[in-house]
């Protein structure tokens, strides 16, 4: 997830469990691109011990085959091209999810990286379309994906227009498991264990790709793992989630950034992590307000000094709604 998932968080993760494989924040490719340090940094000092997948975003062919084969002469697990990411601002420049809406130049970059990618797997994250959820849309997508033949794909089962708003359609998941010949990741809205089994049950997906999830509860990958053999899920109390927080404003901003800085930084993860802590926004309300670390952790410890197990879960619509 951009300006979220960088080399600083992907490393904490490992603190908790972190995941199998790590999929980094993507390079913006342009005419005049070059690699970010910062994002390269993910895979040339990578000290997880687990593999990282480096992700590009753009629409031009012969740039994006460009970056594919800068990207090959450094130790990264795999390279992904990302058709999902929804944001207007990149949506707008017929990039990530905006490239859903031209399915010729889709055709055409998968054609060119798939010839051009050929020391490390190619993978592919997309939605299942661009307007309102159509099996024809998302069929004609998985055409065009099957005949490059990608190493692995990911499917966010929501069009671009839903973004995070609408519930997953984890069928078209299924369908695209169906269909394709390689492995294929179930992602959206996966932030329990119990929720992780039942997309596995319900997809037949080889694995989960988590987002939101895993910035909110970063031992959602171990107890996942536990779920999964029948082994008791452990959730943290008030005080490990609390100093989780405080680990987040260490590692995830940088030395030279003002406090007030350092605190803006961390808020991009906390604004992830608020409804888990406190289902009404009282939380998120107040830690918005801080300027400083010592009143930014006054808020935190309010909620989070104690004992108690958190299930780290957002609530539903529904239950927002229930709550006002």
């Amino acid at each position: 997830m951009q300006a979220v998932t960088d080399h600083g968080f992907i490393h904490l993760l490992r603190r908790y469990g972190g995941a199998d494989v790590c999929f980094a924040e993507y390079f913006r490719v342009t005419a005049d691109s070059k690699l970010d340090r910062e994002i390269l940094r993910c895979a040339t000092a990578n000290e997880t011990g687990r593999p990282v997948v480096l992700q590009m975003i753009g629409n031009d062919v012969t740039h994006l085959v460009r970056t594919a084969k800068e990207l090959q002469k450094h130790p990264v697990a795999g390279i992904d091209l990302n058709l999902g990411c929804p944001a207007p601002r990149v949506f707008n420049k017929c990039a990530g999810g905006g490239l859903l809406r031209d399915l010729p130049r889709i055709d055409r970059i998968l054609g060119a990286l798939r010839e051009a990618i050929t020391e490390v797997p190619f993978t592919v994250k997309t939605r299942i379309g661009v307007e309102a959820a159509a099996l024809a849309e998302f069929e004609a997508l998985l055409a065009i994906y099957a005949r490059h033949e990608p190493d692995l794909l990911t499917v966010h089962g929501r069009t671009v227009r839903e973004m995070y708003r609408t519930e997953v359609h984890y069928d078209f998941i299924a369908h695209a498991v169906a269909v394709m010949r390689c492995p294929v990741l179930a992602n959206g809205n996966v932030d329990s264990p119990e929720t992780a089994l039942r997309v596995l049950a319900e997809t037949g997906a080889r694995g989960l790709m988590l987002g939101r999830g895993a910035i909110r509860n970063p031992w959602l990958f171990e107890q996942i793992r536990a779920a999964a053999a029948g082994r008791e899920v452990v959730e943290p109390t008030g005080r490990e989630v609390l100093a989780y927080l405080k680990a987040l404003f260490e590692t995830v901003t940088d030395e030279g950034y003002t406090e007030e800085e350092r605190v803006h930084r961390v808020k991009k993860h906390l604004n992830f992590i608020g409804l888990g802590v406190e289902p009404r926004s009282a939380f998120l309300d107040g830690m918005r307000r801080t300027r400083s670390r010592e009143a930014l952790f006054e808020v935190c410890a309010a909620y989070l000094e104690h004992d108690r197990p958190m299930r780290l879960v957002a609530p539903s619509v529904e239950e927002v709604n229930a709550l006002s």
